[in-house]
């Protein structure tokens, strides 16, 4: 029992020694130059702010994507193996442990004239301990390594979900675009179609010349050569949607609906404000704090390692009797010192350090990525709304120069030319309408997946 008690405070006196950590102690950047920085924290809206659209089918899209997308699923996995590391290098400060059990032959040679050849056999059967002493820091700082690269790898998963979801939101604008581009193009070569019928009874009855009725089937031609691309265009949409909702492009069955649109402006502050909801920052600073770790664990190199080892169980011979007779225990103590591999320590040291300099000048210049492409997403979607008002102003004005310009063709006061023209500007006014709407709605997705979806609409 006297021994046992050693035993304990031998152990005890070990883990009192490892409570110094080599290396520096971490401190997070409170500012990148004159930016304020704060600590994650996710938006309310995060995952959710597509619902201003109250588009059903965006809604079931970003669902399922959220579920079955493969490179989320690979995102996941990483943190799952983050996590697994980091209990592993946890449990290092703990003792470990194995329960044995073997049988030996030996027979040793001996120079004596009456050697007998004696073949000794023995039994062992017991646990066998082992415990590193963190005297030098180094599995604490391992630890703290670990446990901050299982939450950057927590955050890359929460910035791989806005990126998933701002690509299905962006591909879907695209979708309906193309929809929305051919039905305007289809719509645009009825209307011509009808005005060719005219044209061409006109000239029929001698009224119109050929060279008008060959102009007004120039332009029904390139009316109809565009729908072939708007098809396609709406066909490479529909399957990257199917790529990222990891189904196949014949079984994604997309209803027919309404372009989408966000007549409310957002409610906008500070940049500033919102880099606390980026995933991105905060995973580069995680990995900064994982740098810094991995300083003390280089440093904890250049002082001595204990380990204490153990035995306690049973050595009998070959009559395997398990008693207090054939009882047997051991402590070994022992320490280990690489003094020889100095420069090799030291070098190691040195790259620890430089790899938490470049850390950091990785997380600031995601800082200012990021507060400036804040500062851009609402820049270009501000000036893509004021694009959009005068374009409805542009189809408005277009639309009453073609009835102005087909009254006076009627009536027989205007000229061919000028209809075609003002038809011709009418159809371009509209295709151009509808590429700035799909151009609006990108760049509104493009500011929801700038600010980590920390926006909403004012009321």
């Amino acid at each position: 029992m006297n021994k046992m008690k050693k035993f304990v405070t031998i152990t005890a006196l070990a883990g009192a020694l490892s409570a110094c950590a080599a290396g520096p102690d971490y401190h997070k950047p409170a500012k990148v130059n004159s930016i304020q920085t704060k600590a994650y924290e996710q938006s309310q809206a995060a995952y959710s702010w597509w619902g201003i659209y109250q588009d059903a089918t965006l809604n079931q899209l970003i669902t399922k994507a959220l579920e079955e997308n493969r490179t989320l699923s690979q995102a996941q996995a990483n943190v799952t193996r983050a996590l697994s590391v980091f209990k592993d290098a946890k449990n290092d400060y703990l003792p470990q442990a194995s329960l044995d059990a073997n049988y030996q032959a030996s027979k040793n040679a001996t120079v004596s004239a009456t050697d007998d050849n004696i073949v000794s056999r023995g039994n062992q059967l017991g646990a066998n301990a082992s415990w590193v002493i963190d005297l030098n820091g180094k599995l604490r700082r391992a630890s703290e390594a670990a446990l901050a690269q299982a939450q950057e790898a927590d955050y890359l998963w929460k910035e791989a979900q806005l990126e998933i979801i701002s690509q299905v939101a962006l591909t879907y604008g695209q979708y309906r675009g193309a929809e929305l581009r051919l039905k305007v193009a289809e719509q645009n070569l009825e209307n011509l179609q009808q005005s060719r019928k005219i044209v061409r009874a006109q000239f029929q009855s001698g009224v119109a010349s050929e060279l008008e009725l060959a102009r007004m089937d120039a332009q029904v031609f390139e009316v109809q050569s565009s729908i072939p691309q708007h098809r396609s265009d709406l066909q490479r949409a529909k399957a990257t949607l199917a790529s990222l909702v990891a189904m196949s492009s014949e079984s994604l069955k997309l209803l027919d609906a309404k372009f989408p649109t966000l007549e409310t402006p957002f409610a906008f502050a500070n940049a500033q404000d919102y880099l606390k909801n980026i995933p991105s920052i905060a995973a580069k600073e995680r990995a900064l704090a994982a740098a810094s770790a991995n300083i003390g664990v280089a440093t904890a190199d250049l002082y001595p390692e204990v380990h204490i080892g153990g035995f306690l169980g049973f050595f009998t011979g070959t009559d395997y009797n398990l008693n207090s007779n054939t009882q047997s225990w051991s402590v070994v103590p022992s320490i280990s010192w690489n003094v020889l591999n100095y420069g090799s320590t030291q070098a190691k040291i040195k790259a620890s350090k430089a790899t938490t300099l470049m850390a950091l000048a990785d997380f600031e210049q995601t800082v200012f990525n990021a507060l400036n492409e804040m500062d851009y997403s609402i820049q270009s979607y501000n000036n893509s709304r004021q694009q959009e008002l005068l374009m409805d102003k542009q189809v408005k004005a277009n639309e009453k120069a073609v009835y102005i310009a087909r009254q006076r063709y009627n009536a027989g006061t205007g000229d061919f030319l000028s209809l075609l023209d003002t038809e011709r500007e009418l159809l371009r006014a509209r295709d151009q309408q509808a590429q700035v709407q799909v151009q609006t709605f990108s760049r509104t997705v493009n500011v929801y997946k700038a600010f980590g979806g920390g926006l909403t609409p004012q009321s």
